[in-house]
């Protein structure tokens, strides 16, 4: 131990700062490789969610349709076949609620943040200045 801080002691200015330098690099990009990967993860968790809301829409515009079907039956005949439209309709529109509200609401929670890696930069920094000082 004593060998090692007598080895360490002995290295030049010049030595150590171009050894920080490249522990630096390595740490650098190491960090930004960290926030590409969280990044990533996040987006891709992100577009699902945003895949849900389009076919969410698009069953929410077939029930719209169905529903205009069941008030032209309506006013058109006056026979029960409107009623059939409406309940179809009805149906198809309690599923794209229920799509919409879901993917909403976990597009809510999702944070874009790449927090893990914000995390580790903050502990990066605190062990550059315990090493400068």
């Amino acid at each position: 131990m004593a060998q090692q801080q007598l080895a360490r002691e002995e290295r030049s200015l010049g030595d150590l700062f171009t050894e920080l330098a490249g522990e630096m690099g390595t740490l650098v990009r190491q960090e930004v490789a960290l926030a590409q990967a969280e990044v990533t993860h996040k987006a891709t968790k992100a577009g699902k969610n945003v895949g849900s809301l389009v076919v969410g829409g698009a069953v929410g515009y077939a029930a719209a349709l169905a529903m205009i079907a069941g008030i032209i039956l309506l006013v058109a005949q006056f026979i029960p076949a409107w009623l059939s439209a409406l309940i179809v309709g009805a149906a198809i529109g309690a599923v794209a609620y229920f799509m919409i509200s879901s993917a909403l609401e976990k597009l809510r929670k999702t944070d874009p943040m790449p927090r893990n890696t914000i995390e580790t930069l903050k502990e990066d920094a605190k062990w550059l200045k315990k090493e400068v000082s």
